[in-house]
């Protein structure tokens, strides 16, 4: 018989379900309500009633976890210092889109080796994101694939959909069914409206195709999630962290019946993909909100150990520890400082 099926697929390996793995690898209560508490925070802060600022801050992707957990300790004690004025989310990100090919990520690749073991990768992650909440830090992540939230997103407490997935249906109706705080960039090429539409779409009750907590396909159907809002990351052809920028997305959100706030992110288009334009960038975002913006609510930065990335090349072994093999970070140093500064 002439096959039809499957004609480019040279393997299907089952994974355990996300019930099994949330058994070997369980939340506790302690966790549950430390991730309920921190999302409801950061629901608290996007829509005004808590006058914090948040701050979205961590490697560009976590690949090494002894510097992950370092990291993580360090900004830990750190986010206590400043709690009062600034909550402070780490960034834990374990899925990375490609613009063409690359690594894609803990999950996806957990050994570095192009193995793609994804059961481990699974495991990891929901290890490491409990390693996080034990430090007391709430933790973020970009929703990537539309299966992944079934397996880590009772340890998330906010999530990102990026700006090459913010036009997607799969990602708006995933999102609509979220548990914690969503943020939607804006796309690669700078629009803002997409990511608007994305807001309006995952607010309203949605029905699609997913899996259930024993891996079954299923329809799952949603009330909406209504803790969204907008990132600008900047874009291909201009930056859109400038107060120009800021204030015609807040007008496009208040004509499209919107709250007038926007969460800003220093890294990406907005800083050139240059770690060393990053601070000056940051330092742009709370000098507006320091001048009485208060539709600024957040901003991301991408951190790690040593400023810069590295490329993973053929041997893992040759890494620098603390460096980024996704993009560009700035160093711990330069952290400390820009948070403080964001404090005072």
């Amino acid at each position: 018989m002439t096959r039809v099926s499957d004609v480019h697929v040279i393997a299907n390996t089952a994974l355990p379900s996300p019930r099994a793995l949330s058994v070997e690898i369980p939340r506790s209560e302690a966790h549950a309500a430390f991730v309920a508490g921190a999302r409801a925070d950061i629901s608290r802060v996007i829509t005004g009633e808590d006058s914090r600022f948040v701050l979205i801050v961590g490697p560009c992707s976590i690949h090494d976890l002894k510097c992950g957990r370092e990291y993580a300790e360090r900004l830990a004690k750190l986010a206590e210092e400043v709690r009062d004025r600034v909550l402070v989310v780490m960034r834990v990100y374990f899925e990375k889109p490609r613009t063409t090919v690359g690594w894609k990520g803990l999950i996806m690749d957990p050994h570095l080796d192009g193995t793609n073991d994804i059961p481990a990768g699974l495991r990891i992650a929901r290890g490491f994101l409990r390693d996080v909440l034990d430090l007391g830090l709430p933790t973020a992540t970009e929703m990537l694939d539309p299966i992944t939230p079934q397996y880590i997103a009772d340890l998330t407490c906010w999530s990102a959909i990026g700006a090459r997935t913010t036009e997607s249906q799969t990602h708006r109706q995933m999102a609509s069914g979220l548990s914690m705080p969503v943020g939607f960039k804006n796309t690669t090429s700078g629009a803002v409206i997409p990511a608007i539409n994305a807001i309006k779409a995952a607010m309203q009750p949605q029905t699609f195709l997913g899996i259930d907590d024993q891996g079954r396909a299923s329809v799952v159907a949603t009330e909406g999630n209504p803790d969204c809002h907008v990132i600008l990351r900047g874009g291909d052809d201009a930056a859109n962290y400038d107060a120009e920028s800021v204030a015609k997305t807040l007008a496009a959100l208040e004509k499209h019946g919107l709250p007038k706030t926007v969460m800003i992110d220093a890294s990406h288009a907005n800083c050139g993909k240059d770690c060393r334009k990053m601070p000056a960038t940051f330092r742009s975002i709370i000098a507006q909100r320091a001048a009485g913006s208060r539709g600024i609510v957040g901003a991301m930065l991408e951190s790690n150990l040593v400023a810069g990335a590295q490329s993973l090349g053929e041997s893992k072994d040759a890494l620098v520890y603390g460096q980024s093999i996704t993009d560009q970070c700035i160093d711990w140093a330069t952290t400390e400082e820009l948070v403080r500064e964001l404090a005072r």
